[in-house]
């Protein structure tokens, strides 16, 4: 899962992409970069976050009109400071990229780029597979200074050769900025416009609340199979380049990794989580109707919008049981599930006179690993609760995500292969209530979506790409299960694209 933005502006735009990257933090803290164009392109990245990747000294040699930027986190390759991202190519002109989401045939793309493509691949990233092809197939549509037909011919190649999930932005010297999203949707992009006294800028982002921190209004949600070019004049070109698939963005979208402020495909993320939360609720209605609760609690942040619409629903008290450290980052995104563990206490503390002698329910966004609820369940016990309830917003997830989040694994997934009971033995609840899958897709498309189905391979293990098999599965989850991760970053194992390429 990444942030990606790009702008191409009347003035500098170093410091507009830097604030959307603060903005688009959540979405990656592992490593961050930008690159702009000022008759030279100009790069840094490094690992770690915004605010201390970037310092004035570094500001102040980002120089130019037009650029893109980038924040990190690894589903793909290692977290090494050399997969930082944007990646950049020479030929043809100068090309940078950035990338959200995952690819699920990079080994087959990796092996045709060195061997058909002749271009070399320093890294285990899917993102520097997808810059190639997107360079070698620019240079084949274009003679000379490329225009906008070249780059959607380009586009609609990258199209047809590349699958699963991928919302891109790239920098072409000279040319402009150019943004595309997968023929599925998986991962959002949104385009937006800003009017200055010089005319209109333009920019590319994840989430619509970038647009909204830099006074840019929202034009559109790129369309699946889209892409959208921006010149260096801002004049902004938009063509759907191949025939869009049914439209399926990724549900856990809504369910945790987009700011509740966000606008995502004409949907509320803030309005898709207060229906959620009343679709728990009645949930928690039929399933304990004589439930003696007596005091409603989040877990900070993603699920505190639910939580009070399901407390306003259940006609019970909502109060802030937990205080959170904001200057740690996201456990569930944390590399290493040792380090998430030892991160829980340290995030969170419990306030204890909201839970001494009461019987409380906690609500949390989703349970993936387990690790986070089977430890704030013991805080709540430590801090005085008689008994401690358990709600997801979201059903049970089983199965691997392959499409830019971090589930790769299926074993270390505490609801997979296990009933619901196990897995409330296992995290410690007196009881567990999950929302259930149609009344998740029902919260978040409302009657206004257009949005008829959305991606939800983790709970229901349908993958919308149609491409992902058992052997995929098992591949995946020897590239990237934790024990896999921590040795790769001891350098102990070996690099996963010689296993592609080979």
């Amino acid at each position: 899962m990444c942030g990606i933005v790009g702008v191409v502006g009347k003035t500098p735009v170093n410091q507009a992409i830097y604030d959307a990257l603060t903005v688009l933090q959540h979405r990656g803290q592992d490593a961050a970069g930008i690159v702009t164009f000022d008759g030279k392109i100009n790069i840094r990245k490094r690992n770690g976050l915004v605010r201390d990747v970037f310092q004035q000294r570094h500001m102040n040699k980002l120089r130019g009109t037009m650029g893109i930027g980038h924040v990190r986190y690894p589903t793909a390759g290692c977290s090494g400071k050399e997969e930082a991202q944007p990646f950049y190519v020479n030929s043809p002109y100068g090309i940078c990229l950035g990338h959200n989401g995952n690819l699920t045939n990079t080994g087959e793309l990796a092996r045709l780029v060195t061997r058909d493509d002749r271009r070399h691949l320093n890294t285990g990233s899917d993102s520097e597979v997808l810059i190639n092809v997107f360079a070698h197939e620019l240079e084949r549509a274009a003679e000379g200074r490329p225009g906008p037909g070249d780059f959607f011919e380009a586009v609609a190649q990258v199209h047809r050769r590349c699958r699963g999930a991928y919302a891109v932005v790239a920098l072409v010297a000279g040319a402009g900025v150019v943004g595309f999203r997968d023929p599925h949707g998986i991962r959002p992009l949104v385009v937006g416009r800003r009017s200055t006294p010089d005319g209109d800028e333009h920019m590319l982002a994840s989430e619509s609340v970038a647009l909204d921190a830099l006074g840019f209004e929202l034009v559109c949600d790129l369309e699946p199979g889209a892409a959208a070019f921006i010149d260096a004049d801002g004049g902004l070109h938009l063509r759907q380049c191949v025939d869009p698939v049914r439209h399926s963005p990724c549900i856990f979208e809504y369910v945790y990794f987009a700011r509740p402020d966000s606008i995502i495909d004409n949907i509320s993320v803030y309005k898709a989580r207060l229906r959620m939360g009343e679709a728990l609720a009645d949930r928690v209605l039929a399933l304990r109707p004589d439930n003696d609760i007596d005091v409603v609690i989040p877990i900070p942040d993603t699920s505190r919008t639910s939580a009070l619409q399901l407390a306003n629903r259940l006609g019970v008290k909502y109060r802030e049981g937990f205080i959170k450290n904001r200057y740690i980052g996201r456990t569930f995104i944390m590399p290493g599930q040792s380090l998430r563990e030892k991160s829980v206490r340290r995030k969170l503390n419990a306030i204890d006179l909201e839970f001494r002698g009461k019987n409380v329910l906690l609500i949390d966004d989703s349970i993936v690993r387990g690790t986070t609820s089977r430890q704030i369940i013991e805080m709540a016990r430590e801090a005085g609760a008689r008994s401690v309830y358990f709600a997801s917003a979201a059903p049970p997830v089983r199965f691997p995500n392959v499409y830019g989040i971090d589930m790769p694994a299926a074993q270390e997934l505490v609801a997979h292969d296990r009933t619901e009971d196990e897995v409330r033995e296992i995290i410690g609840a007196d009881w567990l209530v999950y929302q259930t899958l149609p009344d998740l897709i029902s919260a978040v498309r409302h009657e206004h979506a257009t949005i008829e189905d959305f991606d939800t391979s983790c709970f229901s293990g349908e993958y919308v790409t149609g491409d992902i098999t058992d052997e995929y599965l098992r591949r995946l989850e020897a590239q990237r299960s934790d024990d896999v991760k921590v040795a790769r970053d001891r350098g102990l194992a070996a690099s996963p694209l010689a296993a592609k390429v080979s």
